[in-house]
């Protein structure tokens, strides 16, 4: 049995301690990389092993110019990825020129109980130093008692040569189980680019 001995200056002395897991800590599941694909799916990974799921998007790059980056889940094994969405969408930008800045709300992003794909980066440019970059946060999509709730960041090149950063959250109106998660663009191919799933502890 291990001792531990207090005074006031702190810890004396002590044996040997048990192994204690790190909360908060990131384990990698798995990652994809497109190359001209209509969708990329994450069809297994996600389940009750973690309260906490993070996608992570590196040079999402899409095939033809000014589109928009997006995402939807389902449950079990269904195909329709067409949860109830309720979400909420601002966004930051500047133009290169540094002519024209703004912040505000975007009411073309969210959804009211939509079963539409979310956005998640809108006019992405498809220029051969364009892309986007971000990650999304899914938490607790096993749980058959609440709703699932996600927030996301995705930094990107505009197509008309504009900075920009969306921020998106909102919640699937639903208490089964989220399982599997599909991204891809409003049209057209996601031309390249790394999305990873991690679990948080």
């Amino acid at each position: 049995m291990a001792l531990v001995k207090l005074n006031n200056r702190g810890v004396r002395s002590a044996t040997t301690f048990g192994s204690i897991s790190a909360l908060g800590e990131m384990r990698f599941i798995s990652k994809q990389t497109a190359s001209a694909d209509a969708t990329i799916d994450f069809t297994s990974g996600i389940d009750s092993t973690y309260k906490e799921y993070l996608f992570t998007f590196n040079n999402i790059h899409p095939e033809t110019d000014n589109k928009i980056f997006q995402f939807q889940a389902d449950t079990g094994t269904n195909t329709s990825y067409n949860q109830t969405l309720t979400t909420t969408s601002f966004r930051t930008y500047q133009d290169e020129a540094g002519s024209e800045t703004s912040l505000g709300y975007v009411t073309g992003s969210d959804q009211a109980q939509g079963t539409d794909f979310q956005y998640l980066a809108g006019g992405i440019g498809n220029g051969s130093d364009e892309s986007g970059v971000g990650y999304l946060h899914l938490f607790n999509p096993a749980s058959t008692v609440f709703v699932k709730h996600f927030i996301s960041t995705m930094q990107f090149n505009e197509a008309s040569d504009y900075t920009e950063n969306r921020y998106n959250a909102g919640y699937f109106n639903t208490t089964t189980a989220i399982t599997r998660v599909r991204f891809k663009m409003d049209s057209g191919n996601i031309d390249a680019g790394d999305i990873c799933l991690y679990g948080i502890n």
